[in-house]
């Protein structure tokens, strides 16, 4: 099943995406420029081998809800989030809202 939503945050309204899959969920919470994202997300694969596409995101870790991604701490960033002041620790949606 997937769920398609949007979200306000401080006036602001992004679009969270939550599919259920085996044994897992997949999380993302989107706006026009960046996005944050479960476990999934291969941050590392972004930095290197698609550096050139300029992937602004943030990867949040043992998250389980929308809820959680957007009050959990980033585990790691892409080089363009961290461009934009962006860091490993930074609050879910204190990271989106930097990237709107």
């Amino acid at each position: 099943m997937m769920n398609l939503e949007p979200i306000e945050i401080k006036g602001h309204t992004f679009l969270a995406v939550s599919v259920k899959l085996p044994k897992t969920n997949l999380l993302v919470v989107t706006s026009d420029k960046g996005y944050i994202m479960c476990g999934a997300l291969d941050v590392a694969l972004l930095n290197e081998k698609l550096k050139d596409r300029k992937v602004i995101a943030g990867r949040a870790v043992g998250v389980k809800t929308i809820e959680q991604l957007l009050d959990a701490p980033l585990e790691s960033v892409t080089f363009e989030a961290e461009n934009l002041g962006i860091t490993k620790g930074t609050i879910g949606k204190d990271a989106l809202l930097k990237m709107v």
